[in-house]
């Protein structure tokens, strides 16, 4: 007799939803903010650990801060200066507490607008300090306790503090790094200024702006080294027209102090005295105390995680980003990351996604003028040999600059000359942070300069000196 099979069934719900993914994230910056959002709206399930505050340390301790107070710098000279544009009587004096006020009124505004985007989108916040507990688990120390956090993905984005020689007494008061001085316990009278990179001519900027005698030790034959030669001689002169001095070709190994005074000796014998000093001299990563070494996570020698292109490191779930990554110690860099890593470990990496090309981030420093550069640098091109086609328009030929009354600095823009396609570009002039934006969308986007050329821009506008050099 035929009979039906004995067959068990098991009731399958065909259209349930997966587990949400698990996502744990060291630090609250642009990188943590980023990728926490973004995975968030996919759909996982996201905590963010910080120990200060949310929106990052370095980010609101030292970029705003800095970047505050620059503009006020900015608007006292373009008061002062105001002659040149047909008024008459017209001056302003700097008010310290005022500006202290402006710039906490900033960072809380911000944090407050970060810690609000985050618990709009579900993500919990959990303020401590935190160390992996193996490759799928984080531990965090709390005001309420102990709390173990189970993860299938860790982001590491604990940023960077300032690097502190042996040889520099740093107290905060005479002797300062760079988070002390936003803004500083007084006005300087003479502030030396140690390290000329991005931070430091910044710093030398916003000082002399407000008055101060600025000295800046440059242990290079140019500031700003390893940038356009042009674009640094630029900013050399404007240095020299506010009365800065310049001490070249030497490198601090030493600060002294005593009473309101300090020397910083360099190692040529030269000495360069004032009322403060000021180190900029880079930053380390924050890796210490991680538990990077138990989880088996690999670091450099200087301390970074080692990454891949997708920020992974060589543990499966475990990602790095921001300062930590080693890579641009930008903001904009760390929040893209942050994107991309969010992407990468909810599996929506597909399609048209481009992995991060570091070589074409846009970067600028908010000195006057400002400077601003993208993509390949003509002396890069130069050195390996590349054929490249470079065109320059200055900003005396521009009528909106004079408009504005300020026709220094120029558009320079570097194309193959073979294509025409754009492979970057530099900006020395006002707006040149934002104005950079054209070129590092042709870079980025592998646009030729008649797209440039060819589109339709507002007259009288700077953006003009674009399309002038792309001509």
């Amino acid at each position: 007799m035929w009979r039906l099979p004995l067959v068990r069934w098991v009731s399958v719900d065909r259209y349930a939803e997966p587990m949400p993914k698990r996502f744990v994230i060291i630090g609250g910056g642009p990188a943590g903010n980023e990728c926490a959002t973004h995975a968030a709206s996919f759909g996982a399930d996201v905590v963010v650990v910080e120990k200060d505050v949310v929106g990052g340390a370095a980010h609101l301790w030292d970029c705003i801060p800095s970047k505050a107070m620059i503009a006020t710098g900015g608007a006292l000279r373009l008061i002062n200066e105001a002659r040149g544009m047909g008024l008459t009587h017209v001056s302003a004096e700097l008010d310290f507490e005022a500006l202290r006020e402006r710039i906490t009124s900033i960072e809380q505004r911000l944090q407050h607008s970060a810690s609000g985007l985050l618990e709009s989108q579900g993500v919990r916040l959990v303020q401590g300090t935190a160390r992996l507990d193996g490759p799928n688990a984080v531990v965090v120390d709390s005001p309420t306790g102990v709390e173990r956090l189970d993860a299938d993905v860790i982001l590491l984005s604990t940023g960077s503090r300032p690097r502190l020689p042996p040889w520099a007494p740093v107290d905060g008061e005479r002797v300062l790094t760079t988070r002390d001085a936003y803004p500083p316990p007084e006005l300087p009278e003479h502030l030396v200024v140690i390290g000329s990179g991005v931070t430091g001519v910044e710093f030398v900027h916003m000082f002399s702006a407000f008055g101060c005698e600025v000295t800046l030790i440059v242990s290079r034959q140019q500031v700003l080294p390893g940038k356009d030669p042009e674009v640094a001689a630029a900013l050399e002169a404007d240095f020299l027209d506010r009365g800065v001095h310049l001490l070249k070709g030497a490198r601090a190994q030493g600060i002294d102090v005593e009473g309101d005074r300090v020397t910083v000796r360099c190692d040529d014998g030269r000495r360069a005295e004032g009322s403060h000093a000021l180190l900029a001299i880079g930053s380390v990563p924050n890796s210490a105390g991680l538990g990077l070494e138990e989880a088996g996570v690999e670091v450099d020698g200087g301390g970074y995680v080692v990454v891949d292109h997708n920020c992974l490191s060589n543990v499966a779930g475990i990602y790095a980003a921001g300062d930590l990554s080693g890579k641009l110690p930008l903001s904009s860099v760390a929040s893209m990351q942050g994107r991309k890593i969010a992407e990468h470990a909810m599996g929506r990496h597909v399609g048209p996604h481009r992995h991060l090309d570091y070589d074409k981030a846009a970067s600028a420093i908010f000195t006057v003028p400002e400077i601003a550069d993208v993509g390949l640098a003509e002396a890069d091109a130069f050195a390996s040999g590349r054929k490249i086609r470079v065109t320059k328009v200055p900003f005396s030929a521009n009528a909106k600059a004079l408009i504005e009354n300020d026709p220094r600095g120029f558009v320079k823009i570097i194309s193959d000359p073979a294509t025409g396609v754009v492979l970057g570009g530099s900006i020395v002039g006002r707006h040149a942070a934002e104005l950079i934006s054209v070129i590092a969308v042709a870079v980025t986007a592998g646009l030729r300069v008649t797209d440039i050329t060819e589109s339709l821009l507002v007259h009288p506008a700077l953006a003009e000196a674009l399309a002038d050099a792309a001509e």
